[in-house]
């Protein structure tokens, strides 16, 4: 990820819209809640007798694939519970935020907090959601090796740059006494689109290598010196499923879909640690307390201080145009993402996400409803 960090320029409020009456907005904006017309007769409402036939928005998306699982389930719930239909391509963070500041989307995702128009474009229109906090996992396909592999950041790194080239490098086995690691080469696997995924595995190496953070850098996309390009997580995780000696980064559920399997990863405060949902949550709470954020904004995981933090944690976002062309739709659009900041957050943990915590989402519900004042301007 890159060190600046995109925030969404305040909006000037003019009116109050109660909870109530925003609740009724959205509702009547969402489709068939507000099925029938009052219509003036001689000065007296009626109500009339034909249905308004306006049928729900249907809202368009793209982006990461780090979330989709999720959003695919998201999309599903929302459709029988609304009837509001959702549209998502899988296209990589890149490509999403490219086609939002296009206008071509209502709304795109990413794991990188800085993700968004570059300037002179008006990245202040852009705000940053976030919805769900997710892994990066390091998954690799070792026929044989049966106990989970520990790495840091520096091997990591090393491989990647085409230093460590065998699984039976000294390197690999210090950390893993007993491991039967075999004499065969390793194969690299990254991801060939411009990739939140790949913002935070390359901040990872960056804050752990010096070598990494004077080559390739951190970024979406960036110059590999070695492997192989795949698209999309799922492609990641079907490359290193298919290649005996691959590994490749990709979000925890695309390996567990997989079978594959994947290391500890050792944080900053030197522990290897497994991405279970108990340390995605520390790395959360321990970046917040330790940096005093607000992350309701663009607040980095990676590497987060706390001995159970695991290291290649994210938010996930969605980014929404804060001055959008159309307001019926900007309406629905806000609806939908707070229906997954309360209801969308249960269907996270069978999926191996994480919830966001009870606080975060109270405060992002402040920020849809300032966003909410300003379209009903």
């Amino acid at each position: 990820m890159a060190s600046a960090r995109s925030t969404a320029a305040p909006v000037p409020m003019r009116t109050q819209l109660t909870r109530s009456a925003m609740a009724l907005a959205l509702a009547c904006a969402s489709a068939a809640a507000c099925d029938r017309a009052a219509i003036s007769d001689g000065g007296r409402d009626t109500t009339a007798s034909t249905p308004v036939s306006t049928p729900p928005v249907t809202l368009t998306g793209a982006g990461a694939t780090f979330p989709y699982p999720l959003y695919s389930r998201w999309i599903s719930a929302y459709l029988q519970q609304t009837g509001v239909q959702i549209n998502y391509r899988m296209v990589g963070s890149h490509s999403g935020a490219r086609e939002l500041e296009q206008g071509r989307i209502d709304f795109a995702t990413t794991e990188s907090p800085t993700d968004g128009p570059a300037p002179p474009s008006p990245a202040a229109r852009i705000a940053h959601i976030p919805n769900v906090l997710g892994a990066v996992v390091l998954a690799y396909n070792i026929p044989g090796l049966s106990a989970p592999l520990a790495l840091s950041g520096e091997t990591v790194a090393d491989i990647y740059l085409g230093r460590i080239t065998r699984w039976d490098d000294t390197r690999i086995g210090a950390p893993n006494p007993g491991a039967r690691l075999p004499d065969a080469a390793i194969v690299v696997v990254h991801r060939a689109d411009g990739s939140g995924t790949t913002a935070v595995f390359t901040e990872f190496l960056s804050e752990t290598s010096r070598a990494w953070r004077q080559g390739p850098g951190q970024g979406i996309t960036v110059r590999w010196p070695v492997g192989v390009n795949a698209t999309g997580s799922e492609g990641v995780a079907g490359e290193v499923k298919q290649t005996p000696g691959a590994i490749g980064y990709v979000e925890l559920t695309y390996a567990k879909q997989s079978r594959l399997p994947f290391s500890a990863v050792r944080n900053a405060d030197g522990a290897f640690v497994l991405p279970t949902a108990e340390a995605v949550a520390a790395a959360a709470s321990n970046r917040a307390r330790s940096s005093g954020a607000a992350t309701d904004a663009t607040i980095s995981l990676v590497n987060a201080p706390g001995r159970g933090s695991y290291p290649l944690a994210s938010f996930s976002w969605f980014l929404i145009d804060t001055r959008p062309a159309d307001a019926a739709r900007a309406r629905a659009l806000l609806a939908f993402l707070r229906w997954t900041l309360h209801d969308g957050q249960r269907f996270a943990p069978a999926l191996d996400y994480v919830p966001l915590p009870s606080e975060l989402v109270a405060r992002l519900d402040g920020r849809l409803d300032s966003l909410a004042i300003a379209i009903a301007r």
